[in-house]
């Protein structure tokens, strides 16, 4: 399929990059990703480009390495904050992810979930895919936000022809648009609907290892971050082990349950803010109003976390 809105996206002729500064570009915008299979030619035909969409962050990714992997170790050092939202212009890639395999072609859509293992395999052909950047927590924060990652979406499917269309549009758009709020909101509610899960809510069965648990306590808080009976009781409950083993598992990757939620919902609320400071003249949603629909129920609490996490207050990120 031959993507005429992307025609500037598929230049015929790429240019080698040294393979440690490919790798390097690629790590520095998208994380820990470990690129194998070219070391021996020390060159990788194609690049790594990021570009602003519209306020958003889109990368091209373009490579003929072997394959590229996130481990659970990357994501210990590098917990993912977004969901990729890839549209396939050149080549193939195989994408697999919790188990999932599949392969997009140009054309197709397919979402990751950076927060997740995952392994990209190019098997020394030429590929080249824009990734576009959407902030995890303001994605989980509607529903559905229940999501089937790593299923593509065919280049022939209506919804996968609505997000290349907004994509497109959006890298024409500087985020200084009037419009550009507006359209990365549209982004996101078209994401939510192409991927729902069609089983919404299933029931979980935790794995015996902690890292599967891990896994699953992860994708639960995301998923109720701002529920009221979202507790470190709940989520033991919820996942069928006790509080202690819960505890041991948080304590095996340096934190603890609390502070995990916090985190989750203090980067929700900055987010949440981001947006407040980019409308700019509408300020109709107070900061009170965004600390308590993100979880918190005590403002004087929520400014001192705040501080705490980010270095600066929540009146800071508004005012910049």
């Amino acid at each position: 399929m031959q993507l005429q809105e992307f025609s500037s996206w598929t230049p015929e002729i790429w240019s080698p990059a040294p393979f440690d500064e490919w790798r390097d570009k690629l790590q520095s915008v998208c994380g820990r990703f470990n690129p194998f299979g070219r070391q021996e030619h020390s060159v990788v035909n194609g690049g790594v480009v990021l570009r602003d969409a519209a306020g958003m962050e889109i990368v091209q990714v373009a490579t003929d390495v072997e394959v590229v992997r996130r481990e659970q170790n990357d994501i210990r050092l590098d917990y993912g904050e977004y969901f990729f939202l890839l549209v396939q212009l050149q080549g193939v890639c195989g994408i697999e992810q919790q188990g999932q395999q599949s392969i997009i072609a140009p054309g197709d859509c397919i979402l990751v979930d950076s927060s997740l293992p995952s392994n990209f395999y190019f098997n020394g052909q030429f590929s080249n895919h824009l990734s576009v950047h959407l902030p995890r927590q303001l994605l989980l924060a509607e529903e559905p936000n229940d999501f089937d990652v790593s299923r593509r979406l065919g280049a022939e499917d209506p919804m996968s022809t609505m997000l290349r269309a907004l994509v497109a549009k959006m890298l024409q758009m500087p985020a200084s648009h009037k419009r550009s709020v507006e359209l990365r909101k549209l982004l996101l509610q078209a994401t939510r609907q192409a991927f729902a899960a069609d089983a919404p809510n299933a029931p979980l069965c935790p794995k015996e290892r902690a890292s599967g648990r891990l896994e699953f306590a992860r994708a639960l808080v995301d998923r109720h971050l701002t529920a009221e009976w979202l507790t470190p009781q709940w989520l033991a409950n919820r996942l069928g082990v006790s509080m202690r083993t819960l505890q041991e598992d948080f304590n095996a990757v340096g934190t603890t349950v609390t502070s995990f939620i916090r985190d989750r919902r203090l980067r929700l609320a900055k987010e949440r803010l981001v947006e407040k400071q980019r409308r700019g003249a509408d300020q109709s949603t107070t900061i009170a109003e965004i600390a308590f629909s993100s979880g918190f129920n005590d403002i004087s609490y929520f400014n001192r976390c705040f501080r705490k996490a980010f270095d600066c207050s929540p009146k800071d990120v508004v005012r910049k």
